[in-house]
Formats: C-alpha cells, structure tokens, sequence
C-alpha cells in the first residue's frame, strides 16, 4: 500500500474534486467516519456542512483541509468492506480517528485505490499537526495495516512503483475534452505540489516533460491582459494540440493568482541542490569532450534534464535545468554565469574547436616531410655538387617542391623544378663552347 497526504486552503475544492467523480459515474462515497448518519442517508450539502462547521472554529488554520488517497497492487480487488476496515484503521493510526471524514473509492486508474477527505481543526477548535506525518506516523500505520490485513508489501520494491508519473501518452489523450483534462490533472497533482519553481517559465520547464504546458497567451491576447492561464497537451514536436483547458476548470484551481503566490514561497536556492547540478554539470565537462547534445544525455542520466528556450529563429537564448532527484528547477543563470545558455553553448563550442584544431594539426604533421638532413646535403645528393649551395635550390619554394616530388605515388622520370631546367641549360652550353 502507498499512502499519498495532501493539505490544501478550501474543503472546498477537495469536496467537489470526489463529488463530481461520482457524477461522471467513475467513483462512488463508500462510507464515513464521526457523521452522525450514514453516507447513503445524507445528501451534499450535509456531507460538506459537517466540514465547514468544524472548520469555522479556528480561522488561523490557513490549509485546513486534508487529502489522503491509499494506493493497492493492481492485484487487490477488495470489498468496500474491507476497504473501509483499512480507511478506519488507517485514520486512527495518524491521529484523525475523532475528525469527521469521507471515503470515496475511484475506478479511474489502472490500480485499485480509495480517497479520503478530512479536515485538520478539531473538535475543540484546535489544530492537529501534521509535521512530517507522512514519514512518521503515515509510514509507521502503512506497515502495520499491510502487517495486518495481508496486503502488498510496499517496502523493497520500486518507489511508487505503480503510481510514477509518465510522460503523457499522446495516443490517449487526443478524443476529447475530458480525456483531456483527466491527463492533465494528473501531471498537475503531482508537479504543483513537489517542484519547486519559482516562475511561470520554471514550472513549464518541468510541465514540458510530460507534454504539458501552461499557457498565457501572447501580450496581445484577451487572455493575457485578464492575467489568465490555460493548459495545453503537447504534441511529440513541443507544439499545443487539442482544446485548452482553463485553469480555473480543474479542482484545485491552479490559477496565474494562485502559482504566483507559489513563485514567492518556493526557495530554490538552497545552496546542496545548486551544487548538485554544478558538480554534474562541471563532470560533464570533465569527463569528455562534449557537444549539447551530448551534455543533455550526460545530465539526464543524473536525473536533470536540459530545456533550452529558443527564439522565432530557432537560436537559443535561454536554459533551464529540472532536477528530478532534488526536484528543483534552476535558471542557469541562477548557478553562475558559465552555467548560463551562452556560456554552455560557448564551453561546448571551444571543446569542439579544440579538437578540429589538434585533428587539423595531426592531418596537417602527417602530410609534411621534415628534412632532418641538411638541405645542402639533400641538393648535392639528387643533383651533384655543383649545386650544393646554390641559393634557388636552397630557397623555401624549391625545397616544398621537391617534397611534393618525393610524396607523389608516382614521379615522372626526368621532372625538374624550372629553375634548375634553365641552369643545367647554361652549364651543358658552356661545356659545349670550352
């Protein structure tokens, strides 16, 4: 079993979220806890009401209500009996067994899973901490619950290993509106709560990832002035397909207002998480040289992923790096200015500039003749003595031709670089007259 705890502002939202999966008939209210009456007897607005009371207690308890969704193998099928024994036994163990709540079971994924919604005020209008729960007190019931009931053992196996969010399959999400939405939702839930970003351009760095995108529009927009948002699907080729989906249309409205609000609160600067894409990024480097493509390759199997931002043109001018592991989003130039797309592109550049350089050096040794033996020596050698120290002989451009000469696959018998033609002309006319 995997258990997922979530707060959130309004009761509201989360409410709504279960109910209106029971109007499209892809979930059903299986059972309450602390209702005076049970679920099957009590309409919505009673449901909701029971929320809001209690909630009205303590107004200093801005995240008040609280979203837990419990997690089975595809193999366990269970009764809502048996289902509901787990939700009781589950909310005891984290300390909301006197707080009212609602259990709502979801057939719209591939695993078997239940939802609960509850509140944080008591009773007695005070506040129930929920400081590290889902490492203590969550993970500490989830054993025992397992122990128990004979559940899946969730320890060993792969983290979530039924819930991991993917890359969003484009096939299934292209007939309609609410396939749509349903997709995009699921990237939100997930992305929303556990990056962090601290602009719009960050968050659509790791939205990108899953073939999501958050689109304002250009300036020129009716959209863009009203400072609204919609999301989009991505196509393989980054391009918006499909109808856009307000942001104000999905449960817990993430709106411009409200990702705006997370902007200011997310801290990325942590100074480990900048270091942690620093040092992979500078072994990089270190390791091979390197072009951009292959420095994409190199960080993604760090869990970082690139994504450049590139003009109408197609040049790039900016670059973000997601880290999945810290999951944080930096600017590059946030890390330092040789982190930033033009230094980069400009490290990558002069590595490859190097090495046509060295090649170019090899190619050019390889082709060249080094005369160890004096050239005189070589002079009297092919053409007597007589010519030892004769200056065209000795010149540069005579010596580059007779290598050119010697390198030839073939050579033509009697071939002689035009100066000398002449002057052996001369000497054989002056043996002729003496």
């Amino acid at each position: 079993m995997v258990a997922i705890i979530k707060t959130g502002h309004s009761i509201h939202n989360i409410f709504n979220y279960n109910e209106n999966k029971v109007k499209q008939g892809v979930a059903e209210c299986i059972g309450e806890g602390n209702y005076p009456v049970d679920v099957d007897k009590m309409s919505t607005t009673m449901k909701l009401n029971r929320f809001l009371k209690q909630v009205s207690l303590n107004d200093n308890v801005k995240r008040s209500s609280v979203h837990i969704s419990l997690n089975f193998d595809p193999s366990e099928n269970y009764s809502k009996e048996k289902l509901m024994d787990i939700a009781n036994t589950y909310m005891k163990k984290i300390g909301f067994g006197e707080q009212p709540y609602l259990v709502y079971q979801h057939h719209d994924s591939a695993h078997p899973h239940i939802h609960i919604t509850s509140i944080k005020v008591k009773a007695d209008g005070s506040r129930i901490d929920m400081h590290n729960i889902g490492r203590n007190q969550s993970e500490i019931a989830r054993k025992e619950i397992e122990k128990s009931f004979g559940l899946v053992i969730a320890e060993g196996r792969r983290k979530n290993e039924n819930l991991e969010l993917q890359p969003i399959s484009m096939g299934k999400v292209r007939y309609g509106r609410i396939q749509s939405k349903k997709a995009i939702s699921n990237v939100l839930s997930e992305v929303l709560s556990s990056y962090k970003y601290a602009s719009l351009a960050e968050l659509n760095a790791v939205l990108k990832q899953y073939n999501v995108f958050a689109d304002r529009g250009n300036e020129d927009s009716r959209i863009f002035k009203a400072k609204g948002l919609v999301y989009r699907i991505l196509d393989e080729n980054g391009k918006p397909i499909g109808v856009p989906i307000k942001a104000s249309d999905f449960y817990y409205k993430p709106t411009l207002n409200s990702l705006e609000g997370k902007f200011a609160s997310n801290t990325t600067n942590e100074a480990s998480d900048i270091r942690r894409v620093k040092y992979a990024i500078d072994m990089a480097f270190f390791k091979a040289e390197i072009s951009l493509a292959e420095l994409v390759k190199i960080l993604e199997k760090d869990g970082i992923n690139t994504v450049f931002r590139k003009n109408a043109e197609g040049l790039i001018y900016g670059i973000t790096y997601v880290d999945h592991t810290t999951k944080c989003v930096f600017n590059g130039s946030t890390l330092g200015k040789q982190y930033s797309a033009k230094a980069i592109q400009e490290r990558c550049a002069s590595i490859n500039q190097v090495e046509q350089n060295r090649e170019s050096l090899t190619s050019e040794k390889s082709n060249t003749i080094i005369f160890e033996t004096p050239k005189s020596e070589i002079v009297a050698a092919l053409f007597g003595d007589d010519f030892r120290d004769n200056k065209y002989i000795g010149s540069s451009t005579i010596m580059g031709q007779l290598a050119e000469m010697l390198t030839q696959a073939e050579q033509t018998a009697n071939y002689l670089p035009y100066e000398l033609r002449n002057k052996k002309k001369k000497r054989r006319g002056q043996s002729n007259n003496q």
